[in-house]
């Protein structure tokens, strides 16, 4: 067993295990790249499950760990808890369905538990990087600024949102890119308002803002980072509101570090956009964590009581959207240290005008 792997099965009963089926938890526990198969964490041993089209890979991979070939993955889960004299398997609550669950309950052996017990332990785990987990994450992020570089020489106006959108995801992909981290956003004038806007056929006009919101993902590791550029020029209240955001923004990376909360940290942005008179213009939170999945713990919302410590990756990323106008939406992938944060986006955010 790697540590993490031992991490979990340290929490395990004697005749505990822990399936793990989700996709991106397999591979985080592993670093095995595989799309059908699950993870059996005993006390004493952990076992990879999967199926004849991918077995051969799944052991090249596996550097000692032990690996089984189904025709039913039930059937030998059941033959492992035999095996193991396990009574009872914890699943991942939030990668088991109603139809998973039934199937569980009709067919395995042991008794399936599908509560918050492993989610959390899990959690807890993905929620701090080591510096190698970190180092991956720089990688994926200098991919995307590579992105964002070529983006910006290929704007123009009578460009639609969905061929920049595109544009900017293959030159991602062409660069070395695994995967892109998310469905891009890529949208301009009144439709920067939408904070997860689709990329349509609207064409860039003079004047208008354009929002990139996009990442890649390289060995399985996802970046994410938002820019707002301005296409030929901006108005006074644009100019306003693209200063408010960035203020917020660095009020936000000002007072990032272990030990406060993630509502706290929220607080540092939301306050510089309330005071400036647009708090009902900021609707989601100001940032959350980034890793495996492109949405991870912890957070920073108004809610979350949580305390950043070092080693959690986070997006800062407050945005100002006034409907059927414009928004503005800047946003930066930090990791947090012993005293403070580490920004792992280089991009400038000063506004770019092209």
């Amino acid at each position: 067993m790697n540590e993490l792997i031992e991490s979990i099965a340290a929490r395990l009963l004697p005749d505990e295990a822990a399936l793990i089926t989700g996709a991106h938890t397999r591979r985080y526990l592993t670093g095995i790249r595989c799309d059908d198969g699950c993870l059996l964490i005993t006390q004493k041993e952990a076992i990879y499950f999967t199926d004849s089209r991918y077995i051969e890979a799944v052991k090249q991979a596996a550097h000692g760990l032990a690996c089984r070939m189904y025709n039913r993955m039930t059937d030998s889960l059941n033959e492992a808890f035999r095996e193991f004299h396990i009574k009872q398997v914890l699943l991942e609550a939030s990668e088991t369905t109603v139809a998973a669950m039934t199937r569980f309950r009709d067919r395995l052996s042991a008794t399936p538990a599908a509560n918050d017990r492993l989610d959390d332990w899990l959690s807890a785990l993905r929620a701090v990087k080591t510096p190698e987990q970190i180092k991956k994450i720089k990688a994926a992020q200098a991919l995307t600024e590579f992105g964002f570089r070529f983006i910006l020489e290929k704007i123009a106006p009578g460009q639609t949102e969905r061929d920049i959108a595109l544009t900017l995801e293959f030159a991602i992909r062409k660069k070395g890119a695994e995967a892109v981290a998310f469905d891009f956003i890529a949208v301009s004038g009144e439709n920067t308002s939408l904070p997860h806007g689709v990329p349509g056929n609207r064409r860039l006009q003079k004047g208008d803002f354009l929002t990139l919101d996009f990442g890649a993902m390289l060995d399985g590791w996802h970046s994410d980072m938002t820019r707002t550029v301005a296409v030929g020029g901006v108005s006074d209240e644009q100019r306003k509101i693209y200063d408010t955001v960035l203020e917020a923004q660095r009020a936000c990376l000002a007072v990032l570090r272990p030990g406060i909360t993630g509502a706290e940290g929220d607080k540092a942005s939301r306050s510089v956009i309330e005071d400036a008179g647009y708090g009902e213009y900021f609707g989601h939170g100001t940032g959350h964590g980034v890793g495996i999945q492109i949405h991870e713990e912890p957070r920073l919302s108004p809610a979350c009581k949580e305390m950043l410590q070092p080693g959690n990756v986070v997006t800062v990323e407050p945005g100002i959207y006034l409907p059927g106008k414009f928004g503005v939406r800047i946003e930066d992938m930090v990791a947090v240290t012993e005293d403070g944060v580490e920004n792992l986006t280089a991009a400038t955010k000063e506004l770019i005008i092209l």
